[in-house]
């Protein structure tokens, strides 16, 4: 999409001035629009669904596994230390490969930080960044409503919406998830594969505390993740379960999934695969389930526009790193507005948009990679494959600089900006 000439004026409907345009109001377009907020850049956050919906106690039952890295982005927009009271640290974190015990453990003993993530809840992570767009003044939330179209001109970009209302702005962010209207309409093309996977998500009960450690237990058809989340108002414990299946849409796919089970049939299924210290587990939410495959945009900008989060790149939940990539990609644009507002510059100069995909596009690029390459790894069920595989872990658990790399991709600090948060701290 090129940019156009400025049109004549008289266009129909009401017109809005900003800075900034953002559409997706999920966890990524919110948090943008906070940090750009904090740094007092004018922004307008489009969100399809109205704050009060998104409440609701059946909206999102997922949690999000914030890493160290992420916890920086944040707290630089102000939320941080008011969403850690119902935050629970991961301290440690267990790796496990099919029927084999810990092969690899990560302790918060071996770093300088207290945990190398929290489990959040998404309900609590959005009223935590609503309460907080609310009290900036440079920013404004529009909800429900969403783009139909946008244009490119010389000097600024016009987004029109379901309302009838424009948006004219410097710039405008794609935080639109996978499915991204904005990277579609700029005609952005993609590299994306299924892994006839999908993810079951609930919360599930057990009886013994799970002592602040992650479960993450490699098995052919997908991992089986338990990430440690806070206790219920009745002291009850809890844990975030991710459990990954064998799935590719057809019908006897969906009879034989476990999304199929009875309650009672899918709390034997959790007995029979948590580990023993859990105690008996049981199922303490809905499941939902979320198709899996790989996604990348070939490029992620066009003029006077950018992608980040998952409108950028989806990729496998396999190291939790979904969101938390998403957050270096907002650490870093965060940056690079911050510096040219203070310099005076375009928001939206073609120098700033290829500066963000220069410092984003590697590091993205390596994630995606890594993680494809872990699904195709710990997929394989051929014995010696897993033998080699076995050993290996066992070998970074003893060889302690590439433990501490693990480690410290763990903790997400890989790829974000620290000039960000230290700005902030002066």
């Amino acid at each position: 999409m090129s940019a156009q000439q400025r049109p004549t004026d008289g266009e129909n409907g009401e017109i809005i001035q900003t800075d900034v345009i953002i559409i997706g109001g999920g966890p990524a377009g919110l948090t943008m629009a906070a940090l750009l907020g904090a740094q007092d850049i004018d922004a307008i956050c489009i969100d399809r669904d109205a704050p009060d919906f998104q409440q609701s106690a059946d909206y999102d039952l997922r949690t999000t596994a914030i890493s160290y890295g992420s916890s920086q982005v944040l707290e630089a927009t102000g939320i941080w230390q008011g969403l850690l009271k119902n935050a629970c640290p991961i301290k440690d974190i267990d790796i496990l490969d099919s029927g084999s015990s810990v092969l690899l453990k990560f302790l918060t003993d071996d770093i300088d930080q207290d945990a190398f993530g929290w489990i959040i809840n998404n309900r609590d992570l959005r009223k935590a960044l609503y309460e907080r767009i609310e009290s900036q003044q440079s920013v404004r939330h529009i909800a429900p409503d969403g783009a139909i179209d946008f244009t490119a001109y010389d000097d600024y970009i016009a987004v029109k919406l379901h309302s009838g209302k424009t948006i004219h702005g410097k710039l405008l962010i794609g935080a639109d998830g996978r499915n991204s209207f904005v990277r579609k309409h700029a005609e952005i093309p993609t590299r994306k594969w299924p892994y006839n996977q999908q993810a079951v998500i609930c919360t599930v009960a057990h009886e013994n505390p799970h002592n602040f450690v992650a479960v993450e237990h490699f098995k052919a058809e997908g991992p089986f993740a338990v990430l440690p989340m806070s206790d219920d108002e009745d002291g009850g414990h809890r844990s975030s379960l991710v459990w990954t299946e064998h799935f590719n849409g057809s019908r006897h796919a969906k009879e034989n999934s476990i999304m199929a089970l009875s309650d009672d049939a899918f709390n034997i299924a959790l007995n029979q695969r948590f580990p023993d210290f859990y105690g008996k587990v049981s199922l303490a939410s809905q499941r939902r389930a979320f198709p899996l495959g790989l996604e990348h945009a070939v490029d992620y900008i066009a003029p006077r526009l950018c992608l980040i989060a998952d409108a950028a790149h989806g990729i496998h939940p396999i190291a939790g790193q979904g969101l938390n990539l998403g957050m270096r990609d907002i650490a870093a644009l965060g940056e690079i507005l911050a510096d040219a507002k203070k310099s005076g510059l375009d928001l939206g100069a073609t120098e700033n948009l290829e500066l963000y995909q220069r410092r984003r596009r590697f590091d993205n690029m390596a994630m995606a990679a890594v993680t494809d390459a872990l699904v195709k790894i710990f997929g394989v069920s051929f014995p010696p494959f897993k033998a080699a595989r076995k050993l290996g872990l066992m070998g970074v658990e003893r060889f302690s600089p590439v433990k501490k790399f693990f480690m410290q991709q763990a903790m997400g600090t890989s790829g974000l900006l620290p000039n960000l948060i230290k700005k902030d701290e002066k």
